[in-house]
Order: structure tokens, then C-alpha cells, then sequence
């Protein structure tokens, strides 16, 4: 059913990757729930739908594109959610799911439509390189504020911005302190998972992660952490579940017209976001690993339905932010952490099913999955972004039309904490080359439009 043999992988390496990205992203069992509680929303119910919503996209995944991708509710999407749509613009979280809900149903129209396949097709070969490399400077990036070793010292004071929320004024980033048992549980994991790799033992990133949770529990750093069980999460459940579909939820959208353009802006801004997130993950890990071959890629220009992996993946992501919210989760998408089984050599939608089967029985061991700390996780995620930087070797440096998009897509993803904005900055100054070269016949259309809608949703969430 996965084609094992076809590519090059075995039932125990799948498991083992599967394993590994669930261990990569599992904080976001609870760091979900603590974000979208903020905005009156049931803690239990939360953590369920965060569940359900990562086994059903990622079990689509698996079996429907046959690919090692893991999917949850997104960081940044979620706190767009809370601290944007409901207390910055004062929509309810009712709103807020049933914009999400539409976002997802946005998604699939342009993924049916082969808009999303297009977008892939137009980004040139050079950005597309950056933004594989991009995600691996991110994803360590990830890796280093996960364990605070990078902090940002204070060298002024809380100000409060026009709008009444504090701000940190002047903050300057600075290295750990080196008195933390944290600190050091990491340092220890990361040198552990280096020499592994280096011995080339297999399964090295998820031995590292399962030592360094053992190596924390002496130091303190690996403790049971406190959780809602699973029946109080159940009986919470309704609360969420369908709220959509109340009077609460997508009528009350349309119920006011003089605030529908502001709905339509969030949503845009939603699916903006969502679609290339996914792409720039698709891109960036992808490729290099030989996921989407050529051989893929031209079955999927060629192809009217869905016939390639990437046509089928692109429509397995777009499908699970509409399912998340009718759940109660903020927009579920691919997530990059899916890198770390990747690296462990998952190939098929095996890691997938094995990473569903892992959230599956999370609901009902919460406590114990939360006991690996992100010093454990941290480690895997900057050798993953080690690995994935080998990108950047692929693109020519030494001419500036080329290392000026590239050098935006790749940083920009580190410094804003997102994806899509790295993509936008490539795209924006790619635009700017080309022109300013007399080159701008090269542009293809659509990228034109997504650079210009970018700019857009840039000037909205100015206005807004």
C-alpha cells in the first residue's frame, strides 16, 4: 500500500520517523489549548480538537498522498487567532472558527482548481532553493527559543502601545545562562545527537531526543507535567464541536454588513498565511529528500485530477482546516517539524499513520507525552535545519540578482517567525530585481499576483 521498496525505506525506518516527528511537535498538545483558552475557549475541548484534528489531517495524508507529513493546528496561526481576531479586531472565537472554517474551504477551491499547484510551478528554481534553506535556519531557529538559548535582555522598559497592550521597547538578544540545568540537559542532548549522527547509528535523532529526556530527569528538567484527563477533555468537547454551525458562528458573520469587509480581510489574511506555509514546507523538504521527484512533478503539470503525490498532498492540507475548526482549532496545517522524520528517513505515508497513531493514544497518556521536554526536541530540530541549509550551496551567490531574493526568503522566515513572510520578502525583492534589471518579462503572472496580494494583506494588517 505505501510502495516500501519503491522508495527505498523499510517498515522499522518509517516507524522510527513517525516516532520522531510526533516527538518534534507534540508540545503542540498543549501549547495549543493554552493559547486558544486565552480567548474563552475550554481548555479540555481545545486539547481534544487539537488531537482530532492532527490524527485526521495526518492519517489523510498518509493514506490518500502517501507522504511523511505530520499535521496540527499551526504556531502563529493560532496566536492570529487569539491576539489579532478576537481581542485586537473583537470578533468572538465563534467568528474566528467559522473565518477559519471558510479559509478552508477557500484552500480546497484553489487546490481543486490547480491554483496552489500553480503558485509551486512559478516560484523559480533559485527562491525555491533559498526557502528549503530558509526553513532549515527557521527550524533550528524553532529549536534555540524552544530551550531559551537565545533570550532577549530588556534594556529599557514596558511601554503600552495606542492600543493599550504592553510592548517591549529596545530588546537586545543574548546568550543563555549557563547556571541552568536546562541549559545544560540540551548542550548534552545536542552533542549526543551529533556523535550519533556522525556514526551514522541508525535512528540517531530519536535516540537522542528518548537519552536526553532520561539525562533531564536527575537535573529536574524532565518532570510529569499536569494535564486534564481525558474524560474531562471529552465532556468539554461539545462546546466546541459544531459551534460554527450556531447561531454564533458563521451567521453571525453576515449579520452585520458594515463588517464584512473586515471579514473578508481576516479570512484572506488566514489563507494567506495557510497556503504557503504548506507550500514553502512542501518546497523545503520535499525536494531535497526526493518526496516530489521530477518524475512527480511532471505527472502533476501534466495530470487533470489527482494523480501525483504533490497534487494529492496539497488537497490533504487543504481539507484539514475546515475538519480542525468544525472541531474547535485554529487552522490546521503541514507542519515543518515533519523535517525531523524526514531526516530520520521517512519516505512514505507509513510516518504519517504512525505519527496519527501516536496522537491517538496521547489523548489518553497526555501526562507522559508531555514529559519530554523541549530540551530533548530541541536538539533534533537544529540538526534537522543543519541538514536542510545544504540548499543554499544550489544557489550563486556571487550574483546579486540571484543572492538578494534568496538571502530575504531565507532570513526573513528566522526573523518574523513565519514562513509566508519569508516567502514574501523573496518574492517582493525578486520583483524588485527583475524589474530594475528590464528582466520583468521573466516574471511569471502568478507570481506577480502573490507578490501583489502580499503587499496587500501587509497593508491591511496595517490598517486593521
Amino acid at each position: 500500500m505505501f510502495k516500501l521498496k519503491e522508495n527505498g525505506t523499510n517498515v522499522s525506518t518509517e516507524v522510527v520517523a513517525g516516532i520522531t516527528t510526533f516527538f518534534a511537535m507534540a508540545y503542540i498538545i498543549v501549547v495549543n489549548p493554552g493559547i486558544l483558552s486565552a480567548a474563552g475557549m475550554e481548555w479540555g475541548a481545545v486539547f481534544l480538537a487539537t488531537i482530532i484534528s492532527a490524527i485526521i489531517g495526518t492519517l489523510i495524508m498518509g493514506l490518500v498522498a502517501n507522504v511523511p507529513y505530520a499535521q496540527a493546528p499551526g504556531m502563529g496561526l493560532n496566536a492570529f487567532f487569539v491576539y489579532t481576531v478576537c481581542f485586537g479586531l473583537g470578533f468572538t472565537w465563534q467568528q474566528a472558527l467559522s473565518m477559519v472554517f471558510i479559509c478552508g474551504l477557500f484552500n480546497i477551491l484553489i487546490t481543486v482548481t490547480k491554483i496552489r499547484k500553480q503558485i509551486i510551478k512559478s516560484i523559480p528554481h533559485g527562491l525555491q532553493n533559498a526557502i528549503a534553506g530558509g526553513i532549515g535556519i527557521f527550524i533550528a531557529y524553532i529549536g534555540f527559543l524552544n530551550v531559551d538559548f537565545i533570550g532577549f535582555t530588556d534594556v529599557s522598559v514596558l511601554e503600552a502601545t495606542p492600543d493599550g497592550y504592553p510592548t517591549l521597547v529596545n530588546a537586545v538578544p543574548t546568550l543563555a545562562k549557563l547556571n541552568q540545568p536546562g541549559f545544560w540537559v540540551f548542550l548534552i542532548g545536542l552533542v549526543l545527537t551529533v556523535i550519533l549522527l556522525i556514526l551514522k547509528v541508525r535512528g540517531a535523532i530519536l535516540i537522542g531526543i528518548i537519552a536526553t529526556s532520561l539525562v533531564g530527569i536527575p537535573m529536574g528538567v524532565t518532570t510529569m507535567a499536569e494535564s486534564v484527563s481525558f474524560s474531562d477533555s471529552l465532556a468539554a468537547l461539545p462546546t466546541t464541536f459544531g459551534a460554527i454551525f450556531t447561531s454564533e458562528g458563521i451567521v453571525s458573520l453576515f449579520t452585520d454588513l458594515t463588517k464584512l469587509p473586515l471579514v473578508l480581510i481576516t479570512i484572506f489574511s488566514f489563507s494567506l498565511s495557510d497556503t504557503f506555509d504548506t507550500i514553502g514546507t512542501f518546497i523545503g523538504t520535499g525536494r531535497r529528500a526526493g518526496i516530489f521527484s521530477e518524475e512527480d512533478e511532471k505527472t502533476m503539470e501534466e495530470s487533470t485530477g489527482f494523480k501525483s503525490k504533490m497534487d494529492k498532498a496539497l488537497f490533504a492540507d487543504a481539507t484539514a482546516t475546515s475538519i480542525g475548526a468544525i472541531f474547535g482549532t485554529s487552522n490546521t496545517t503541514t507542519y515543518v517539524e515533519s523535517a525531523a522524520g524526514i531526516a530520520a528517513g521517512g519516505r512514505t505515508g507509513l510516518t504519517s499513520v504512525v505519527v496519527a497513531i501516536c496522537f491517538a493514544i496521547s489523548a489518553f497518556l497526555s501526562a507522559f507525552v508531555s514529559i519530554v521536554p523541549s530540551q530533548a526536541t530541541a536538539p533534533a530540530l537544529i540538526i534537522v535545519g543543519v541538514m536542510m541549509m545544504a540548499s543554499f550551496k544550489e544557489i550563486n551567490w556571487t550574483e546579486l540578482d540571484e543572492a538578494i531574493p534568496a538571502f530575504f526568503a531565507g532570513v526573513f522566515m528566522a526573523f518574523c517567525y513565519s514562513i509566508s513572510y519569508g516567502i514574501a520578502a523573496g518574492f517582493i525583492f525578486y520583483c524588485i530585481v527583475k524589474i530594475f534589471k528590464k528582466q520583468a518579462k521573466e516574471i511569471h503572472p502568478i507570481l506577480w499576483i502573490a507578490t501583489g496580494l502580499f503587499i496587500l494583506n501587509f497593508v491591511l494588517l496595517a490598517l486593521i
